[in-house]
Parts: C-alpha cells; structure tokens; sequence
C-alpha cells in the first residue's frame, strides 16, 4: 500500500497560466478534436467543428460547430474571466445569427445574475433550445501537466422543457410521458454505469439516437410498446451504398458482436440497418433496469464495433 508521503498534492492553476490569450490561445485549444470531445463529455454530445472566429455581421463567434449526429449548430462563446452582460448579449446575438440550438458558455467564473438568466432562458425558450454555461477550471499535481475540467453550472431540465412543449401542442399522451421518464432514467443509469457514450437528451419518444461520430449512421435504441420488444440498431438513413458495403464485413461484424443481428435492407425505403430485438414489456416499470442494462449493453457493442467499418468505407 502506498504511504500517505507518496500522495501529490492537488493544486487549482490560473488559466492565464496556460491560455495567455483568450482568441488565440484558449479558443485554438479548444477547437481541436481531443477538446471538444473533452466538452462534449461533460455535456453529454459529440461536437463536430465547423469554424473559429465565424463572422456574424461585425463580430465573431469564438467556435461555430455542430451536433455530429444531428446536424444541430452550436456555437460556442469562450469567455476566461468572470461573466458580464457583455458577453450574454453576445450569445444570444450569435445564436440568432446562426440560428444555433445549442449555445454553450464556456467561462472561468460565474457571477449569479447570469446564472440566473441562463436558468430563465432555458426555461422560456421551447425544447429545441439549449443553453448552457460550464466553467473550466485547471489543475495540476506537483509538477505534472494542467489538467483541465469542464463542470456544468447551468442546463437545460429536459423534463421540464419536453412536459411543456407537447402540452402547448396537446400532444402529452399518457405512453409519451412514461417514454420521457424511459429514457431519462436509462440516462441516469448510465451515467452511474460511467459509460462512453454520449447520450442526447430525452424526449417523450419511443427512441433515442447515439452518435457513433459518422453523420452517415447512428446507433437508434427503440422501445415498441405495441409489439411488446426493445431494439438497438445501427440506423442508417439514406445511404444504401454504405449498407452493401457493410454487408461485405457481415461474418467479421457478428463475431465482433458476439450475435447475429437482423439485417435489414428496407428496399423501399431510404433507410436501412442491422437491429437486434429483445422481448420487453415497457409498461412493467419493475423490469425497467433491466432492460436498461440490456439496451447500454447492445448500444456499447455497435458502438464499439460498426465505427472501425463505417470508417475503412469511407
């Protein structure tokens, strides 16, 4: 067992430290791949970079990007100091701009004022809009490398937003709450399980997308009330070609599985896949964490083993 004497001690680093300017040190930074992915870790998406310094009229916007799965803009707003009015003015300005669903604050502080607006944005715009403000923070242990730590301060409530939204529209059935409540306590359950994938956030639907980083498929996780089952399936919406090809890799792909999914070609349609099916009652809230533990498992194994032949066809 290691002595108390061996253990380093944890130590909080000025920013400035490591980003001397905040456009073109920090913002450079964090616009490369490994960053982002930092943030969309904490988030809970992957962020896929469009441009830095994107141009809105006479101002630019530190970090214009996009949902990988979805398409969704989001922009990005790097401030290193403490918040002002300033810069919420800024975001709002650069979201409408770029008509952006996702607007992320990235800050070294947070004054309460503007905690508070960005609580009262979140609840006063409808689902489609997202605002959040996360403080990064840098550490070090002795001599080593800054390590760096993005925390959420402020997000959207999905419940909240979701509950709202289909009620403004009369669209909040009975089954599409209990979807809601699925998917946001699978969410919970995985992130106690510490898993990679990034989840997006719940909506009163029988489905949920993970990104598998190609804009071409993503893992779908259904539940059917109807015909009684659960689902996880690499979906892919409109590229026929890149199912054939995949079909090539099909014996590798089941070993790689360690079961023989469903493919299925859908030829009068624009989509396709490869589902795997399992029985499931959704309506018996008993056998919820198990199959929890059933769809993260299946949505970890496509995860981990389509990726590496989406890619060699591309």
């Amino acid at each position: 067992m290691q002595s108390d004497n061996n253990l380093g001690k944890l130590k909080k680093v000025e920013l400035r430290e490591a980003w001397k300017h905040e456009a073109n040190n920090f913002t450079q930074w964090l616009s490369q791949e490994e960053n982002l992915s930092l943030l969309g870790d904490e988030i809970g998406f992957d962020i896929k970079l469009l441009q830095t310094e994107a141009a809105i009229g006479s101002f630019n916007v530190d970090i214009l990007a996009e949902e990988e799965n979805t398409g969704r803009k989001i922009i990005i707003e790097n401030q290193l100091e403490i918040t002002n009015h300033d810069h919420l003015g800024k975001i709002i300005t650069y979201a409408s701009g770029y008509d952006a669903k996702v607007i992320v604050w990235v800050v070294k502080d947070v004054r309460d004022e503007h905690r508070q607006a960005i609580d009262w944005l979140n609840e006063h715009t409808d689902e489609s809009i997202e605002f959040y403000l996360v403080q990064i923070e840098l550490w070090q242990i002795e001599s080593s490398p800054y390590a760096p730590k993005f925390e959420i301060i402020s997000k959207p409530n999905d419940w909240t937003k979701a509950v709202r939204s289909a009620t403004d529209t009369g669209e909040l059935t009975d089954t599409k709450v209990k979807q809601l409540e699925f998917w946001n306590r699978f969410k919970e359950y995985a992130k106690r399980r510490q898993t990679k994938l990034h989840l997006q956030k719940s909506y009163p639907q029988h489905w949920t997308n993970i990104s598998i980083g190609s804009s071409d498929a993503h893992v779908a996780l259904t539940i059917n009330s109807r015909e009684g089952s659960l689902g996880a399936e690499l979906y892919i919406p409109d590229n026929k070609e890149l199912y054939a090809k995949l079909l090539q890799h099909k014996d590798e792909i089941e070993d790689g599985l360690g079961e023989k999914p469903e493919w299925m070609e859908r030829p009068t349609k624009k989509a396709s896949g490869v589902r795997i099916l399992k029985d499931g009652d959704f309506n018996d809230e008993s056998k919820w964490e198990t199959y929890f533990e059933w769809l993260l498992n299946e949505a970890e194994k496509l995860h981990r083993v389509f990726p590496k032949y989406i890619k060699l066809e591309q």
